[in-house]
């Protein structure tokens, strides 16, 4: 079933509301038994063990079951709970599984000063003293109990004092604060949330949510259709319920695109966390310091998704002041530029599933379940390959591909190679147009021909065809996720390769020759036999199958007038050129085995050149020439 894929502390789905800790001789007659009522009658429900499970010291898997699967921890000091080394083993497996995945825990001191757990005194102080001479030959166990006391001790919880707590009265402040807290509505994260749980644990682990002093904002960065909303979703449903305010502003890109998007953004924020219905800005710049002053003694979780403009966070969260002690702001973005300027210190950067997570999903989308089919293995491992760990890839295979046959699946996957599917392209395209022109024309000639080419080769090509230094270009893109620097090699996933070759396709879906690039050959023999070339032309890379020879009049040039690249590999032509354009600055032909350049070519903008012969009309001192 689908529910294997599923984890509680994702997508809400409890066992308990609340797993209760406490020392039974102390408090089981009387307070435990009021509050265990109290928040049964409010439909609350409960795990508490019975003496049953209580056998020896060690914690059964039963009840380490129950505190894995419960939403909320009560944990009740009283005079006698580091009396007992049971309480104390409970107390720490709770500290480690709820802090771990950023679950609530509610320490409730009764009639015991928090200080008596932080630094041991009173019945702590001796409880802990007889442990050390019992476990003087394990000093570890009692160092670990001794950091859970002082850990739980700072908690935010309930302190009953003597002669002046009214236990009633502390019972129902607990049971309204629990019930507000499981009444909030999850978000839906995902069907299937595999690899999902080591993501969210590392994004919790960078917020920090045991230090309540502090405001901090932290980032979710990656390329379209890995995975950042998503995770997201599952960090705001697993820690949700630290805060008193909760907002998730989704799809910011899009709606703040109109001129009024952002001042509506802002009575969305406002409307969620200190509920101004019927407030109406009109002007960001009206949002802010309202903003400011509403919230700036309110604990808050703002999860401002999919941002891609300084000017957005500048209107939802512009400084950490804005808000209350303890608050936590995540924000998703595809540009690390972003982050960084905005002097977010904590920025997670989201990896590619794996090729086994890769397949498990698939798996899920695809047949429902997590093995895949024994017919389907090879088919699977290409539709893996081509996803390249995109969770967005491996839900439309799985999806448009469900119940279809092995054929089916790779005439399906044949035709994604050659033109990515529409909603892939659409996610991933939005990285491309946020670019500035120039980035736009260097991502593109990156996508086209260098994709896996050293760093120091790209970066002169760029330099002599453009005629710019591309340092800054580059570094853009690696902020915006759409290239990598690994070792001196500059790389990029297939699908973003494919997304921007999709793109050049899309230029002149029927005729290549009104392109601006051309690398595949079957179009560039198109091209040179048939004379279809064009103004729009700028760059051709031909890396020729053996034996292909390019039957041509030698004229094809005549129309590309700005062709700036022109690199030719394994190529072999019936004739030699009659013309090339004097727009050129990259010429790269080995296999030219004709006596001469055409005679009117005057290459005053060459600064590239390696040919087997260099007769040229025009010198140019920043030519390289290299003749073979």
């Amino acid at each position: 079933m689908a529910q294997q894929a599923r984890s509680c502390s994702l997508t809400y789905k409890w066992t308990y509301d609340v797993f209760l800790s406490f020392h039974g001789a102390d408090t089981r007659l009387g307070f435990i038994g009021y509050l265990r009522e109290a928040l049964r009658q409010r439909g609350i429900h409960v795990f508490i063990d019975d003496e049953g499970i209580r056998t020896g010291e060690e914690i059964k898997p039963a009840l380490f079951k129950a505190i894995r699967e419960s939403r909320i921890a009560i944990v009740v000091f009283s005079e006698n709970f580091a009396n007992s080394t049971f309480c104390l083993e409970e107390l720490a497996k709770i500290l480690e599984c709820f802090k771990e995945e950023g679950r609530l825990i509610y320490p409730i001191f009764y009639y015991v000063d928090p200080s008596e757990l932080r630094r041991p005194r009173g019945s702590y102080a001796k409880a802990l003293a007889r442990l050390e001479r019992r476990f003087k030959d394990n000093h570890e166990k009692v160092k670990k109990w001794r950091l859970a006391l002082f850990q739980a001790a700072n908690l935010k919880g309930f302190h009953l004092k003597p002669k002046i707590a009214e236990e009633k009265d502390y019972v129902t402040r607990i049971t309204s604060e629990v019930s507000t807290r499981i009444s909030r509505i999850p978000l839906h994260v995902t069907d299937y949330p595999v690899g999902l749980a080591s993501r969210v644990k590392e994004v919790t682990s960078l917020l920090d949510l045991w230090s309540n002093e502090k405001i901090k904002m932290v980032g979710i960065w990656g390329a379209g259709g890995i995975g950042k909303s998503t995770i997201a979703r599952a960090v705001y449903n697993s820690v949700a319920d630290y805060f008193e305010g909760l907002c998730f502003l989704s799809n910011i890109r899009e709606k703040s695109k109109s001129s009024n998007g952002l001042s509506h953004l802002q009575e969305i924020l406002l409307k969620e966390l200190v509920m101004e219905k019927d407030l109406k800005l009109g002007d960001m710049n009206k949002g802010i310091p309202i903003i400011a002053h509403r919230l700036y003694q309110k604990k808050i979780l703002l999860i401002l998704d999919d941002i891609s403009k300084s000017k957005q966070l500048q209107a939802l969260a512009g400084r950490c002041d804005w808000f209350g002690s303890g608050s936590r702001i995540i924000i998703t973005t595809r540009n690390k530029q972003l982050l960084v300027s905005h002097e977010v210190q904590s920025i997670y950067h989201v990896k590619e599933l794996d090729d086994e997570e890769s397949l498990q999903l698939l798996n899920w989308y695809a047949f429902k379940k997590e093995n895949v089919e024994i017919d389907y293995v090879e088919v699977s491992n290409r539709a893996i390959l081509y996803s390249c760990g995109f969770p967005l890839a491996l839900e439309v295979i799985g999806s448009n591909l469900c119940g279809k046959n092995v054929n089916e699946w790779n005439f399906a996957l044949d035709q994604f190679e050659r033109i990515p599917h529409g909603s892939v392209l659409e996610v991933l395209k939005l990285s491309y147009d946020a670019l500035e022109e120039e980035g736009k024309k260097v991502f593109l000639d990156l996508a086209c021909f260098f994709n896996g080419e050293k760093l120091r080769d790209i970066r002169d090509i760029l330099l002599c065809s453009r005629g710019i230094q591309p340092e800054y270009a580059i570094g853009v893109l690696i902020d915006k996720s759409l290239i990598k620097i690994e070792g001196d090699h500059v790389t990029m996933h297939d699908l973003i390769e494919d997304m921007g070759k999709e793109i050049v396709r899309q230029e002149s879906p029927n005729e290549p020759g009104r392109r601006s690039r051309l690398w595949f050959y079957q179009d560039i023999f198109h091209v040179l036999q048939q004379n279809t070339g064009t103004k729009n032309v700028e760059a051709i890379i031909l890396d020729s199958p053996k034996g292909k020879e390019v039957q041509w009049s030698g004229k094809a040039f005549m129309k590309m007038k700005n062709l700036r690249i022109l690199m030719m590999k394994n190529a072999f032509f019936s004739r030699g050129a009659k013309y090339l354009p004097n727009s050129l600055r990259v010429l790269q032909w080995k296999d030219y085995h004709f006596k001469i350049l055409p005679y009117n070519f005057c290459p005053t903008n060459l600064s590239i050149l390696i040919c087997p012969i260099v007769v040229v009309k025009y010198s140019n001192p920043l030519i390289r020439s290299t003749r073979t």
